[in-house]
Parts: C-alpha cells; structure tokens; sequence
C-alpha cells in the first residue's frame, strides 16, 4: 500500500487493483481539547471513534447501496479500521451538499428574517466549497456550472441522491426515537463522469435531536449502536 494523502481523521492508500484504502483515525475535529465536528482542525484524540464512525458509515454504505443509490463503498475490515473504496475524482477542491429538514444551524443565521428557528424544510439542499481559509463559502447551481467544477446533469443527481440518502438516514434514526434536521454529504464522480457518495456518513456529519434535545455526535454513536 502506497499512502497518498493524509486527512485529520482518515489516511487514504492506493491499492494494486485500483481501488483505495481509508483508514480511519482516532484523531476527532476540535478546539482547546474539546470534540466539534464544524472546526477545521484536529484537537483532541478519543480511543474508539475511528471504528464507531467506521461501523456506521459500513451500516449506512450498505443500505444505500442496497437501494441502487451509487457509492464508493466497496468493503471493509473492522480489525484494522479501514474501508476499501472505488476511486474517485472530487468536485473542484472538495464540495460539501448539506440537505436540511429543519432551519438551525448557519441556515437559520443566514435567513432568520424570513423563517423561524426549527421550522420544516422541504429537504433543502445546498452547495459549500471546502475552504478553511474562506469558512467554506455557499455555490449556488449556477456558480457550480459556472465555474466548471460540474454539469447541469451532474448537479441534478447529487440533489436527487441526497434527498434520497437523507431520507434512508432519518427514516432509520426515526425508529430509534430521533430526529435528523441535518446531514453533510461528499460526492465524487469515476472516470465516466457519474457520480457517486463519498468519504464517511458518521455522526459527526449530521445535526441529530431526541426530545427537542440536541445530541452530540459522541452520544448519538452510542445510542445508534445500543
């Protein structure tokens, strides 16, 4: 194995049959000792969340692929905390799709002039470029377009697989007395332009409630897996 990249909480190898290798750290977001899945940087270590993000992510790749929706997930091996995927290229330098089923968070900061804190939305997508420096700035359809980084097509389906992957996740935490209002997402596209699910669908990734409470990602793990 040939490492190629070196993420804050996963290290990414190449395979020799082409596809590759994530393997997933213990290394968790934060600031001053504290976990936060929205800081840009590593700030603490916690023993086990590597193999609890990889647990679910394995739970949910498999569910999503069950139901014909195209990802990268090929296999994965809980003793070593790797999972092996197809390759990928990434939108520009890294896109992030968040779908919203409810207004909190920066959604509700950036439009609390015409919306009420917690108030439904129809599965609203939107686009954010990956940039520290820039604090991840929204794109819009046409900027995306644009800008070159995709097609019309290629936007059309990241909607349409997000709504659907976002409504597999909140139908199942449902079950378990939870509520999703919100859930990040990465895509990539193979070499014949189609696109495809990438990186993780871990707790970190998703806005979770139970009883009008907010759960965080380290809880919501424990209570998925209870």
């Amino acid at each position: 194995m040939k490492l190629v990249y070196t993420g804050k909480t996963k290290n990414v190898y190449a395979l020799d049959n082409g596809n590759y290798l994530l393997k997933f750290k213990d290394d968790c977001t934060g600031k001053d000792g504290v976990f936060d899945p929205g800081e840009n940087s590593v700030g603490l270590t916690i023993d086990g969340v590597g193999d609890v993000n990889l647990r679910m992510s394995i739970y949910f790749f498999e569910k999503i692929n069950a139901a014909g929706i195209r990802t990268h997930y090929v296999n994965a091996n809980l003793e070593d905390t790797t999972m092996e995927v197809l390759p990928a290229k990434v939108f520009g330098k890294g896109l992030e799709v968040i779908c919203r089923h409810k207004a909190v968070g920066s959604f509700y900061r950036r439009y609390k002039d015409y919306v009420e804190e917690g108030a439904d939305l129809p599965a609203y997508v939107e686009t954010t470029f990956k940039n520290d420096d820039l604090g991840d700035p929204l794109v819009t359809k046409d900027g995306l377009i644009c800008l070159g980084v995709m097609t019309a097509e290629q936007y059309e389906d990241i909607k349409v697989m997000t709504q659907k992957i976002t409504q597999i996740v909140a139908d199942d935490l449902k079950e378990k007395g939870l509520v999703l209002y919100d859930i990040k997402f990465e895509y990539g596209y193979d070499a014949d332009g189609k696109v495809m699910l990438i990186d993780e669908i871990a707790s970190g990734n998703m806005r979770v409630y139970k009883d009008g409470k907010y759960i965080d990602p380290m809880t919501l793990s424990k209570l998925f897996f209870a």
